[in-house]
């Protein structure tokens, strides 16, 4: 397994990569600065956090299909992070949430109404960027942020009265995490002068990778047994989040569902009904029915990489499917 989490990336690549990241980051840190020393402080916050930086390392990936060397490739790396670092700022505040990768959310610390500001900055902040790359960045953007809102919305309206909450989830999940990886591959293919018929394909891998790390999370949140999956257990659980596993058991029909059912209602507050439902989960056919799920989803994901050429990048694409579905169990 390599510093990526990827398995079996060749080591001509792998050194490309880390290479790439380490620009990717000097170029993060140093655009993020601004005249307003708070400004500086709240939106370094979770940079120096850290994270596994999937998008820009997707962008790096797709412009091997080209030439990785040109600098828009790195420009266009740190707007899909930046991007998504700002969705998580605005994400705290509507989850209420207390940490954000192991440290303080910038809302605990700072207040909701600096940390929803300082996602603007950043949204700003890339826009900058974007506006370098050229008028195809800005209209790709767009587009992706349009998906980014709709797929909140959708979230916090929750499923009409005669839609299949399932079929709602997933198109949630395609808007929400989908949109941005596939725009995260985009780049990278786009702007190291990659074939037409390479972006269109890398774009359509990425946001169904995007969807199976998120049904990926899904089980994880139910199925580990400890934190070494870099997630408390439950965490869903705990905030009434509905996911694949729940919205499963919440379908069905079985009389011996309806207690767990009314659980799953809501948020779990009590820490000794989240063990009782987590055991519970944990032995029903919703989780397994989750994971065949997710490898249907990644099956379709190594299947869009069929009309890629045999190379050392797309062997990593193919190798990230793998690590996708490793992490789940």
């Amino acid at each position: 397994m390599t510093s990526f989490g990827i398995p079996d990336l060749s080591p001509t690549l792998e050194k490309d990569l880390l290479e790439g990241l380490a620009k990717v980051e000097d170029l993060l840190r140093s655009h993020i600065k601004g005249k307003y020393p708070l400004v500086e402080q709240t939106s370094g916050h979770l940079v120096a956090a850290g994270g596994k930086r999937l998008r820009p390392l997707l962008t790096l990936i797709a412009s091997q299909y080209g030439d990785p060397t040109r600098y828009e490739v790195i420009q266009a790396a740190v707007a899909a992070e930046l991007t998504h670092l700002a969705t998580l700022y605005h994400d705290d505040v509507m989850d209420d949430a207390l940490l954000r990768r192991g440290v303080e959310s910038a809302n605990s610390r700072w207040g909701n109404t600096v940390a929803i500001l300082t996602g603007d900055y950043l949204f700003a902040k890339c826009s900058a960027l974007l506006a370098i790359l050229g008028p195809e960045a800005v209209r790709l953007q767009a587009q992706t942020f349009e998906r980014l809102v709709i797929g909140q919305i959708m979230e916090t309206q929750g499923p009409d009265a005669d839609q299949d909450p399932l079929e709602h989830y997933l198109q949630v999940v395609a808007d929400k995490t989908g949109s941005l990886i596939a725009t995260s591959a985009r780049y990278g293919a786009l702007f190291s002068g990659a074939s037409a018929e390479v972006t269109e394909t890398v774009t359509k891998f990425g946001e169904t990778i995007g969807i199976a790390f998120q049904l990926a999370d899904d089980v994880i949140d139910i199925s580990s047994e400890s934190k070494d999956s870099g997630k408390t257990p439950g965490t869903d659980l705990r905030e009434g989040i509905p996911t694949l596993v729940t919205l499963r058991v919440m379908a069905s029909n079985n009389p011996k569902d309806r207690d767990l059912q009314e659980l799953l209602k809501g948020p779990i507050e009590s820490e000794t009904l989240v063990a009782e439902v987590l055991v519970a989960l944990r032995s029903h056919v919703a989780l397994e029915e989750s994971r065949e799920q997710l490898l249907k989803v990644a099956g379709e994901a190594r299947a869009a990489l069929r009309p890629l050429p045999i190379c050392d990048a797309t062997g990593a694409l193919f190798s990230l499917c793998d690590a996708v579905i490793d992490r789940s169990h």
